[in-house]
């Protein structure tokens, strides 16, 4: 069997890398209009940073893995086509802000479309808006070359950080075909591959619209999390109650559980806010604003965190951070990924610029996207040395929970700073009581700071 992957991005080259592995009488290529991306994937500098995802690729790069610039003939070769082309939230016409922008995945489609040469199962890996399918099933078959195409969905649930371990021990597997026969055939050959090596029990199976719904509405459930943690957050600080205290209470009921109830400076990454976007333009265009609204507001409270946190940062400050050099420890949109998109240091930046504070950012993996990022900003600079960005620094912002954060020396960072020395920790991972042993001014999301200047 033939398996090829239009699109060598997050989703597309580490998830064709397990398959590959899993599946050694599998080939599979991985093709991608970008050069320098191809290229890279075919070096030990991945195009992505993701722990463990050098390993399993090299396990088969060159066996039964490859990538290419050479697009047509992944197609006409293939048997099944997974599409994990882009789908950015649209930013111009009809639903500009929410709606998804198709007009990648429907370039990609009409270039199947063109370039096959025999029937083919087309599976939607991309997030996608539910009915997607039916569209583009439409373009597929809108030739007269006489070729059957079966359009599958199969969502990734990937956390970017843990996608390796994701893709090889995932909760689930959820494919959606169409109740024919033609349909339930080409589910089944999809089943058969991922049961290599998940259970078959984790593998789900439902019709199209139910598991491209099924994408949108996970993300948006987990979103939702964070920001009510978030929202209540602000009231324990409001009341001095210990936000720790609270989620672990709750988190304890086991109808809530425990996960993703960590307060923080926010959510970011490609999926949750545009996701969830996706979903409220998917209910205004049913007529739901009452569901719409909802949704918004999960959007809504996550802005408002990373405003709030930089409020605080100014409040706390004297009211004023104009001058005062401020390190930003931390840029990626969470640890263990170079990946920028929507990370609340982007606001947190761009409203501390508008403050006119010197800023200086410093992450292990995403300095080059940070500087893309933040291109436009002054008084900035990058530094991936922590200890020479917080040099003569008056604070230090924590917005990423990478784990060398935990570690530092920080009665050698306290000793070469300004005094008062600041720290916010963005995602409450530090020590609290013993940074402010030290002599720091700690502030933190959901509990009262800690001061000496009281």
């Amino acid at each position: 069997m033939n398996i090829c992957c239009i699109g060598a991005g997050y989703v597309g080259g580490p998830t064709m890398a397990m398959i590959a592995h899993k599946c050694p009488k599998v080939k599979v290529t991985v093709v991608d209009i970008n050069a320098e991306r191809i290229a890279a994937w075919q070096t030990d500098e991945l195009p992505i940073y993701e722990p463990g995802l050098l390993k399993v690729v090299k396990a088969s790069r060159g066996e039964n893995l490859f990538f290419s610039t050479e697009i047509d003939e992944g197609i006409r070769n293939a048997d099944i086509i997974f599409v994990s082309v882009n789908t950015p939230t649209k930013t111009f016409g009809e639903g500009a802000g929410r709606a998804s922008d198709l007009q990648y995945w429907e370039l990609c489609a009409r270039r199947i479309k063109d370039v096959s040469e025999s029937d083919k199962i087309i599976v939607e890996k991309s997030t996608l808006p539910v009915r997607t399918a039916e569209a583009m099933e439409r373009v597929l078959h809108s030739g007269e070359n006489g070729i059957h195409f079966e359009v599958l969905s199969n969502p990734e649930f990937l956390a970017e950080g843990t996608a390796i371990a994701d893709l090889e021990n995932p909760d689930r597997i959820l494919i959606g075909g169409h109740e024919t026969k033609t349909g339930q055939k080409a589910l089944g050959q999809l089943v058969d591959i991922y049961a290599n090596w998940v259970p078959r029990e984790r593998i789900l199976t439902s019709n199209v619209w139910s598991s491209e719904l099924s994408k949108l509405t996970a993300n948006a459930f987990l979103a939702q999390r964070v920001s009510s943690i978030n929202a209540i957050s602000a009231l324990c600080e409001a009341t001095g109650a210990n936000i720790k205290d609270v989620s672990h209470a709750i988190g304890t009921d086991s109808r809530i559980g425990s996960k993703f109830l960590q307060a923080s400076v926010g959510f970011g990454g490609s999926c949750f806010k545009k996701d969830i976007l996706n979903l409220v333009y998917l209910c205004e265009t049913y007529g739901l604003h009452e569901s719409a609204a909802y949704w918004q507001q999960v959007v809504e409270i996550n802005e408002y965190q990373q405003s709030r946190f930089v409020k605080n940062i100014l409040q706390s400050m004297f009211g004023t951070i104009a001058g005062k050099r401020i390190a930003i420890l931390g840029f990626a949109f969470k640890a263990d990924t170079g990946d920028t998109r929507e990370s609340p240091a982007i606001k947190v930046c761009k409203e501390l610029s508008e403050e006119h504070a010197k800023i200086v950012v410093s992450d292990p993996k995403a300095l080059d996207n940070a500087k893309l990022d933040l291109a436009n900003l002054e008084n900035i600079d990058f530094e991936e040395d922590v200890y020479k960005a917080v040099n003569q620094a008056d604070a230090i912002a924590l917005l990423t929970d990478w784990n060398i954060y935990k570690n530092l020396d920080f009665e050698k960072i306290y000793s070469s700073m300004q005094k008062p020395a600041f720290i916010f920790d963005g995602r409450n991972v530090l020590d609290h009581e013993k940074l402010f042993d030290l002599g720091f001014e700690v502030y933190s999301i959901g509990k009262p700071g800690l001061s000496h200047l009281n």
